[in-house]
């Protein structure tokens, strides 16, 4: 089977998602994977190489002129997803553009299935009509698979999986492993908590503010609150907290390892989650977690050895932090993250191989 993973987004988590999960499906018996990507996804070099680059957007000026140009573009991307040949397509996690690549696909009578990061846009999140795009996209797949069943729970509410002519896909987000290199020990002093990740409303800043002030009176941990959002008030509490230092700016992926690193546990605060690319990046590099009793972290953290759940509240993530802080640092095992998404590929293409069956047949890659 000849599958095309697409994933076109620019910036965070989801290239390099699209990235592994096409490398995890090559792996699979009797699979030949072909990777698309945007020609401006922040990648290291030696993830970014793919088989079909797309030049996408940068600005939202870019993004009206690529939607205007796309009845333009739209025969010759048919013709080099055509010169692919591929049985399936996946889309690794949807994007404005994506309609583009269904046409095609559509086209050449090529099936695919929309993996789904977020079911409903999260406040501060996205772009304007981003849930709708994601709506239309999903209609016009052959399935439509979520990555918790929070997620998938919420994709059949919604009409857009779980029925005959859209069968649900589950499968699980597995580790995200950065380059932490080996680790040397650990120099006493005070435990550090890293907040990581797009400083937005729904990341629960606030929870955390307040539940720090509850424990203003500690000397035992310091917090780094690193990422990109709007200046808030929330980041001005944090800021004028002892011990904590707030960083608003977009990191690169070549220093996620390094912060990981510094980090003895990860703190998630937050006020709702699909689920958390932060908290897949925690296991792979074997860091403690905390982390709040919401959407999809739940299902993704219960379980794990070195992670504390807890109420979305600040009397709920000081209570854990207290309790963090009352042991010594519990070694956490690293997460064998090249083992989980192999096991999530076999499992997608278990419960996708029919899609290529039924869409068998001649001249399916001819265009219109």
């Amino acid at each position: 089977m000849r599958i095309l993973v697409w994933q076109w987004s620019r910036l965070g988590g989801p290239p390099r998602f699209g990235v592994l999960l096409a490398r995890a499906l090559a792996a699979q018996p009797g699979v030949t994977a072909v990777l698309s990507l945007s020609t401006s996804a922040e990648l290291p070099a030696e993830l970014a190489a793919c088989d079909l680059p797309v030049d996408t957007y940068t600005t939202l000026r870019g993004f009206i002129g690529r939607v205007l140009r796309a009845p333009l573009d739209l025969p010759r991307l048919t013709q080099r997803v055509s010169a692919l040949a591929p049985d399936l397509a996946i889309c690794a996690q949807p994007g404005p553009l994506d309609l583009l690549m269904a046409a095609a696909l559509r086209r050449l009578g090529v099936p695919f299935v929309v993996l789904v990061h977020d079911a409903t846009s999260h406040p501060g999140d996205g772009m304007p009509m981003q849930m709708t795009l994601q709506s239309w996209l999903c209609r016009s797949a052959d399935a439509v698979g979520a990555l918790s069943a929070h997620v998938a729970d919420m994709l059949c509410t919604q009409g857009l999986a779980g029925t005959v002519r859209r069968p649900l896909v589950r499968v699980t987000h597995p580790p995200l492993a950065f380059d932490i290199g080996p680790l040397p020990p650990r120099a006493p002093g005070p435990r550090r908590l890293l907040c990581f990740g797009r400083l937005l409303v729904y990341k629960g800043l606030d929870l955390l503010a307040d539940a720090l002030a509850l424990l203003e009176s500690r000397d035992d941990f310091i917090v780094r609150v690193v990422g990109t959002g709007p200046e808030t008030a929330e980041l001005d509490m944090l800021r004028a907290l002892p011990r904590v230092t707030v960083e608003n700016r977009w990191v690169p992926e070549d220093e996620i390892g390094a912060l990981l690193a510094w980090s003895d546990a990860l703190v998630l605060p937050y006020r709702e989650a699909s689920q958390s690319g932060v908290a897949a990046a925690a296991l792979a590099a074997g860091r403690q977690v905390v982390a709040t009793r919401v959407g999809g972290l739940v299902e993704q953290l219960d379980g794990h050895v070195g992670a504390l759940l807890c109420e979305p509240s600040a009397a709920g993530i000081a209570g854990a932090l207290r309790d963090l802080l009352a042991q010594p640092p519990v070694p956490v095992p690293r997460a064998d993250a090249q083992t989980a998404w192999h096991a999530m590929a076999a499992s997608l293409l278990r419960q996708v191989a029919p899609l290529v069956t039924a869409h068998a047949g001649p001249g399916r890659h001819e265009t219109c």
